[in-house]
């Protein structure tokens, strides 16, 4: 085969949901070439840079003063700190600098589509996008080496929902706003694992690329925005061309506040599509961490339940039916290798849903204000639901938990590896 010969469609998108959408939605023949798929493998040992060097300006610093210094310039910009480290400077006149591209009118219309399918559209974020991530087995080293899935898997699950919350509400990407704090907090997370796992003895850089790079977060913002949009569609929403093209430049901002290279945003859906079959080829590839990954998911979706008898049951039918989107989207071989239950009846309800969503978006789209108001109940409904996670798991919008995280202790020679 040529280096410009189109390659083969990967596993990922030859059955199930995604096979589907990818022949109903997908712009034509998306198949990648050898020489494509080359150029994204150079992707896999590239970092982030600027945020790499705030982490280690936080390490120089005494504990606390460069966390305090950063979150400060996130909320008020570089500009309100006197003589800040040049880390700082570097990071934050980069992220002040919005692209030429963004149109805040296009973000938050985007927000707003996501807005009002209220808690539906958080279904394919677990059951799509993280459950779906776990195929990927290079990305899942750095959740293995910091425990921070497998033994909290509940608390991720909550976290990562209040951030998707954070960064699609309307306004909040404004620079210094809500969502654009959180973005740039969880793009200085990464740095701190990537710095943590840097520091092991026993990190394959053959085996596993370099850490979080940026294949990796690419990878990730796809199934935020693109394997999002397809969900949504799989469960009966109807989202118009404009809709799904504000979406996608949400996310596109989003990925470049988090560190995504320039030449791996995706500017339109037809472009996500076709990263998203490179990825498919060069990434989604499981092993044994991403069963113990989706095991942990699983019971997540259980423990979300609450306590006692009623508790119990709620959360045991929580399990099965998100255990069924991921199986429905994902496919019978992946599914039976990430150890997701066949469970036909919950997947006939999940049909029979999408089918009643799909009849009641056809209505919506035709009836005068309703758009509208769906909106306004949407956004109640996420308010309600992140009051609800709250309480499960006490906010922490600063991510001190994750950022204060010592490195992992260096392995001896001979030792066990990671995973």
């Amino acid at each position: 085969m040529t280096a410009d010969e189109r390659l083969p469609d990967p596993e990922l998108l030859r059955e199930g949901g995604f096979r589907v959408a990818t022949r109903l939605f997908a712009p034509g023949d998306i198949r990648g070439t050898e020489r494509q798929r080359r150029r994204l493998r150079e992707f896999a040992q590239a970092e982030d840079p600027l945020a790499d060097a705030v982490v280690a300006m936080e390490r120089r610093l005494p504990r606390g003063e460069g966390r305090a210094l950063f979150d400060r310039a996130t909320e008020h910009g570089i500009d309100s700190l006197d003589d800040p480290p040049v880390e700082l400077v570097d990071f934050f006149r980069s992220v002040e600098a919005t692209p030429y591209w963004v149109d805040p009118q296009r973000l938050d219309r985007g927000a707003r589509a996501i807005v009002r399918t209220g808690v539906l559209s958080l279904f394919p974020l677990g059951d799509m996008a993280l459950m779906g991530g776990y195929l990927a087995s290079r990305a899942t080293k750095p959740l293995v080496g910091t425990g921070a899935i497998e033994h909290a898997a509940a608390r991720r699950l909550v976290e990562t929902t209040q951030w998707w919350l954070d960064v699609t509400t309307p306004g909040s990407l404004r620079v210094g706003a809500t969502g654009y704090a959180s973005a740039l907090r969880v793009r200085l997370v990464h740095a701190h694992v990537r710095a943590a796992m840097n520091s092991r003895d026993d990190w394959d850089y053959e085996s596993w690329d370099r850490p979080i790079n940026q294949v990796q977060t690419a990878g990730t913002l796809l199934l935020f925005s693109l394997v999002y949009v397809m969900g949504m569609r799989v469960l009966g929403v109807r989202y118009s061309e404009t809709e799904r093209a504000d979406i996608m430049h949400l996310w596109r901002y989003v990925g470049w506040l988090v560190g995504v290279d320039d030449e791996l945003l995706p500017a339109t859906e037809d472009d996500a599509w076709r990263l998203l079959w490179l990825l498919a080829v060069t990434e989604f590839v499981p092993d044994a961490d991403s069963q113990r990954l989706a095991a942990a998911l699983l019971r997540s979706h259980a423990e979300v339940g609450g306590d006692g008898p009623l508790g119990g049951l709620l959360g045991e039918l929580s399990a099965r039916v998100h255990g069924s989107i991921s199986r429905l989207v994902l496919g019978r071989t992946n599914s039976d290798f990430l150890g997701i239950p066949n469970d036909p009846v919950a997947q006939a309800a999940v049909l029979t849903a999408a089918a009643g969503n799909f009849a009641a978006e056809t209505v919506r789209r035709r009836l005068p204000g309703a758009t509208w108001a769906q909106e306004r109940l949407g956004a109640v409904a996420r308010r309600r639901y992140a009051e609800q996670l709250g309480r499960l798991v006490p906010p922490d919008p600063t991510y001190a938990r994750h950022r204060a995280a010592p490195s992992p202790p260096r392995q001896e020679a001979g030792a066990g590896r990671l995973g």
